[in-house]
């Protein structure tokens, strides 16, 4: 069966808007990285700022007490090589 999703480093990438989930959710944690604030480059919109958050994937738990962790970055790549020492981390 042909994976459907972009993946790095051997993780699922979905995006959902201006939502991107990265993870696996068969692990305790996954990531959820959030564009807030976009500029315009030419004709095209480019992410100037990405809340990250470290998210458990138990579903028995509702609302804020999901996030275990939570910071900024300005560019998508800092968000996501946030986002895998994290997983790294606590999914270890």
């Amino acid at each position: 069966m042909e994976n459907k999703y972009l993946s790095y480093k051997g993780r699922s990438l979905v995006r959902c808007g201006n939502e991107i989930y990265y993870g696996n959710m068969s692990d305790k944690y996954i990531i959820l990285i959030r564009e807030t604030a976009t500029k315009k480059v030419g004709q095209v919109d480019v992410g100037t700022k990405f809340d990250i958050e470290l998210l458990l994937t138990d579903p028995d738990i509702k609302g804020k007490g999901k996030i275990r962790q939570s910071i900024q970055r300005a560019t998508f790549t800092d968000a996501l090589e946030i986002a895998e020492a994290w997983l790294m981390r606590f999914n270890a």
